[in-house]
């Protein structure tokens, strides 16, 4: 169509589409909350690089416990829920987003009625037929943003669930690392428990043989062959916890309750030197519970502009081409078509409060949405601040328990020299004994702790990161 003057004159869908897609979305735009975040983690240096950004197999270098987490990945059933939550929310993504686009539908209709009411209908012509075939189409027009709002919405809860599955992952692999260590642990105790068994059958014999020979008198092998006993009765529960954490680990990684292999033992483990704890600004785009928080924050923003739009009116185009008949032979016949084009708009006049009530709820909905993120965030800081000083203290806890087992070990073997040489009673070696044992549980204990403070370090800057870097896309429109 052109003017006059030859020049093109602008079609009116076109300038509708134009007037929609420039429009601005009515409500708030998201800003991301303004955190005081310190440049360093409490106590220690700003780091450019960080432990977080290694993947998992460069962090634990046990091949038995990577093959664990490998197969806890592929087959754990919280991960596959996660994932299919995250298809979930990729497809309502879609939903949302497809009201920005025309949509179009068909109508088919056969009816036949009594149409004596109308007057002046001959006794023949009472029944009448009547045949519609028609293509709709409709299209509200997004004028204030109240679709792109809700589509705003609805693709950052699929972010959120996405980045909830990367959550799931990340404690995936450190549940199955810290079960694993506390298994190693426990095989350790066992064998500490065995050990102090055959050290306290070796102390019964003794002063079984010596009360034989009448040097000591019976109280001394009694207490030997209870100490023994009480020793023994530990080992049962051990393997009873040991069973019970295999039976956990099989869980995590996706198969029935049985035994599980092992790589080093405990006392082969080691954990990196150095531990780069990075900055913590990087958690913010880093940890995948604060992701989701701040996405769940970035959907209610969005929907208080999607309610606060529903104070507007909704503007919109339908049409439709079609045909209609009395008699479905003639259905497609020319002078049987009809056709409209209609704008229409409408708003709220009086709600009795429903529209601001909503816009109220949506309003609040994000201040909590923001605190809760806000909380993450402190949260977050803590927790680095935690595993930091608990790796530090616990390598110090090793050492002095180190010195510790070292003197118990060397009392005892001075404890039985004494006694053999009728220097001391048996209450010496048994004292001895009672003292390194327990010394030993509690070290195996405190080196199980270091090696899961790294662990808890690892998921408190939310390690792995890197290895899913892309997000989630919405789907395309599609015919239905």
């Amino acid at each position: 169509m052109r003017s006059a003057a030859g020049v093109p004159r602008p079609r009116p869908f076109a300038l509708v589409l134009a007037l929609a897609l420039s429009a601005c979305a009515v409500g708030p735009n998201y800003h991301r909350p303004d955190l005081s975040a310190p440049e360093a983690f409490r106590d220690h240096a700003a780091e450019a690089e960080s432990i977080a950004d290694l993947p998992w197999f460069e962090i634990f270098r046990d091949e038995a416990l990577a093959t664990l987490v490998r197969e806890s990945l592929a087959n754990n059933r919280d991960l596959a829920i996660a994932i299919a939550r995250v298809e979930q929310s990729r497809y309502l993504a879609g939903v949302a987003r497809g009201p920005l686009f025309p949509q179009a539908g068909y109508e088919g209709d056969a009816a036949r009625g009594d149409r004596t009411f109308l007057g002046g209908v001959a006794p023949g012509d009472r029944t009448n037929n009547s045949f519609l075939a028609t293509l709709n189409f409709a299209w509200e027009i997004d004028l204030w943003g109240r679709i792109r709002r809700s589509s705003e919405a609805a693709r950052a809860e699929l972010y959120a669930s996405d980045a909830f599955r990367r959550g799931v992952v990340l404690s995936l692999i450190s549940g199955v690392a810290q079960a694993y260590f506390e298994l190693l642990e426990l095989d350790l105790e066992l064998e500490i428990a065995r050990s102090s068994v055959q050290s306290y059958q070796e102390t019964l014999d003794l002063f079984s043989r010596q009360h034989r020979g009448g040097v000591s008198s019976k109280l001394d092998p009694l207490r030997a062959e209870a100490a023994l006993a009480q020793a023994a009765a530990g080992i049962p529960e051990l393997e009873r916890r040991i069973v019970a954490k295999e039976n956990q680990i099989s869980v995590l990684i996706g198969r029935p309750a049985g035994s599980i292999a092992r790589g080093e033992t405990m006392l082969a483990q080691s954990t990196p030197p150095e531990i780069p704890a990075g900055v913590p600004s990087q958690l913010l785009e880093r940890r995948p519970d604060l992701l989701e928080a701040e996405q769940i924050l970035v959907a209610a923003n969005a929907r208080v502009g999607e309610t606060l739009a529903n104070y507007f009116p909704r503007i919109g185009l339908t049409a439709l081409y079609g045909s209609v008949s009395s008699d479905l032979d003639d259905l497609l016949d020319a002078g049987t078509g009809l056709w409209s084009i209609a704008g229409r708009a409408a708003g709220p006049i009086f709600t009795a409060g429903q529209t601001t009530y909503t816009w109220k709820a949506a309003q609040a909905n994000r201040d909590a949405a923001r605190s809760a993120y806000e909380g993450s965030v402190l949260n977050a800081l803590r927790e680095v601040s935690d595993t930091l000083t608990a790796r530090i203290k616990f390598a110090e806890e090793r050492v002095e328990q180190e010195r510790a087992v070292g003197a118990l070990r060397e009392s005892l073997d001075i404890a039985k020299v004494r006694y053999l040489g009728g220097l001391s009673t048996y209450i010496e070696v048994l004292d001895a004994q009672q003292q390194l044992y327990p010394a030993e549980f509690a070290l195996a204990q405190i080196q199980r702790d270091q090696l899961i403070a790294v662990v808890d370090l690892y998921r408190a800057l939310g390690g792995g990161w890197s290895e899913s870097p892309e997000k989630p896309s919405v789907p395309l429109p599609i015919a239905p």
